[in-house]
């Protein structure tokens, strides 16, 4: 592995690497650096936490020239709390060298006193969200970008989602003809293609993250909902694990407000985070996860991306996404930092199709639920169930399913005593026929033995 010592940079730049506490670079750095330096364009494929906000902002340094008073840079991330973050780290460097001036546009910040300050000065380095960029550019006039050479896009495949690449295009294209472009992503989407052919000139990828997405320290286990909510089943669990902080990620904003409102009634403290959020409630929820305020945090895919909860010791994954990919990164949000960690996968019937292509991929699932007396293991999924198999699981289902019917007083508790004992009866099937399988093998071992030893 090269050392930062490698990299033909300046002295400012190793004040900067020093001030980070940075030993040596990670993987992605290790490519994107030396590359970035000799201007050339680059995709970096990597998931969060592996060092790729570093990986550009240290060749910007070295290429931003201070004494030019004129924007040279310009990084864009789909989210304010993104911009934020790239914005804090960025602001480390006025430290080793106050002449390099860099600023921060977003929505939900005073749009007057930005237009009054660009009047005055212009910054080397804008940071910022491509809306409000693209309106201080080509609305308003104020933030000049036309000598700017270097554009980042930090997050493409969230800025894509959230629509945002159009805006990126129409600056994009009113800046310095030699620009040289570095966009980074977890996956790339086919629809992203057409605008790096369009920008990107022999562009070199890197594809970072192998490592985390098949982390043997992470342990996924699929947990079965059976017709509960999601909410149920977490609640359900909480007395069978003690999470540091654990993250709870939903499919959709309405399904983590949700969750995240089945679990607050259930008398949990949670921080949630997710598109729906107004601009104060975001503020608030980014304090409350700095701070660790919360133990569980309820977001989607797209807001997590890239927002720093610390240390992350469980993952509870409600569902399964559409890309699959963001499931590996769901379980690669824990397990870090040669700590181990755990995901667990709540699923439905629904989700067989994206559990059986998790599995052929390389994740081993355990198969568990918990009860009153603790974690249960369930058959291997997949496994094929017996005709009493099914026989009690359409038992239990029907059972489940009258309870919004009117019935008589008590029961409820009948209903409940009813399923509780065809649960009791099927774990003893289970158990049976694992015994039944163990004595099999057993068997089987010993007859090898047998003949083995009379050859």
């Amino acid at each position: 592995m090269s050392q930062f010592k490698d990299f033909k940079i300046s002295n400012k730049a190793f004040q900067f690497i020093e001030l980070n506490h940075f030993k040596e670079p990670t993987p992605i750095q290790e490519k994107v650096i030396p590359s970035a330096l000799k201007k050339k364009d680059i995709i970096g494929l990597s998931a969060t936490g592996s060092g790729k906000t570093h990986a550009y902002l240290i060749p910007i340094f070295e290429m931003v020239d201070a004494q030019k008073d004129e924007c040279q840079a310009v990084i864009t991330a789909p989210t304010r709390e993104l911009a934020h973050q790239i914005y804090d780290m960025a602001k480390l460097y006025e430290k080793v060298d106050d002449r390099i001036s860099i600023r921060l546009f977003v929505g939900g910040k005073d749009r007057d006193k930005d237009i009054v300050q660009l009047e005055k000065k212009q910054p080397h380095i804008a940071i910022g969200t491509p809306g409000r960029i693209k309106d201080l550019f080509l609305t308003e006039g104020k933030l000049r970008l036309e000598k700017a050479n270097i554009l980042v896009v930090d997050e493409a495949d969230m800025t894509l989602e959230f629509g945002f690449l159009d805006d990126i295009d129409a600056f994009a294209g009113r800046m310095n003809d030699d620009l040289q472009m570095l966009a980074f992503s977890a996956t790339m989407p086919e629809q992203l293609k057409p605008f790096i052919k369009k920008y990107m000139h022999h562009p070199i990828t890197y594809e970072i993250g192998d490592k985390v997405r098949f982390n043997p320290d992470i342990e996924h286990v699929l947990i079965p909902c059976y017709h509960h909510s999601y909410a149920d089943v977490i609640v359900k669990m909480l007395p069978g694990f003690q999470p540091y902080v654990c993250l709870i990620f939903a499919n959709t904003r309405q399904e983590a407000s949700e969750i995240a409102e089945e679990l607050r009634n259930q008398g949990l403290s949670i921080t949630e985070i997710h598109g729906d959020l107004s601009s104060r409630q975001r503020k608030q929820a980014m304090k409350n996860i700095e701070n660790a305020k919360d133990t569980y945090v309820v977001a989607t895919d797209l807001a997590a991306r890239g927002i720093d909860i610390g240390e992350i010791s469980h993952i509870i994954s409600c569902g399964f996404p559409n890309d699959l990919e963001y499931y590996i990164h769901r379980a690669g949000r824990t397990g870090r930092a040669g700590s181990a960690g755990t995901c667990f996968a709540l699923y439905q019937k629904s989700d067989d199709s994206a559990i059986r292509t998790l599995k052929k991929r390389g994740i081993r699932f355990k198969h568990m639920r918990y009860r009153k007396d603790g974690w249960q293991e369930l058959k291997p999924y997949g496994a094929k169930k017996t005709k009493k198999d099914d026989e009690m699981d359409k038992k239990i289902s029907m059972l489940m399913t009258k309870k919004n019917q009117k019935v008589k007083p008590g029961y409820k508790k009948k209903r409940a005593a009813k399923i509780e004992k065809l649960q009791r009866q099927k774990r003893r099937e289970m158990i049976r026929a694992k015994i039944k399988e163990e004595k099999k093998a057993m068997y089987k071992e010993r007859a090898r033995k047998d003949r083995e030893g009379g050859l």
